[in-house]
């Protein structure tokens, strides 16, 4: 883990790659998106199968898995089976502490 209070500019441009930034970019993409926000927000307290994420939101379970997929991918969600179903979850803390984050930004600054 990174200690905020520790870096300074030389330390962040050292961390700041091009790849890291890339794939910076590509996670914000997927942040964009409002029905992969909302998805987030639904797991943002617990764990939601794809055909129960598709119910809330009012879509295929298609363009669910699609999406879960990409996040999936990027390493914002998680996933574990049982049986037949699969069931999601936020990956870490770090993505809740984002989405926090930015909704208090919004909303207090």
């Amino acid at each position: 883990m990174i200690d905020h209070n520790l870096i300074d500019l030389s330390q962040l441009d050292e961390l700041l790659s091009e790849e890291t930034i890339i794939t910076m970019a590509e996670s914000f993409k997927a942040l964009a998106d409002p029905t992969r926000l909302r998805i987030l927000a639904l797991l943002f307290n617990d764990e939601h199968s794809v055909s129960s994420l598709a119910e809330h939101l009012a879509v295929s379970q298609s363009a669910v898995s699609h999406q879960l997929r990409l996040l999936r991918t990027l390493d914002i969600v998680r996933y574990r089976k049982d049986g037949r179903e699969v069931f999601y979850s936020l990956a870490d803390d770090h993505v809740r502490d984002i989405l926090l984050r930015t909704l208090e930004h919004i909303l207090f600054d």
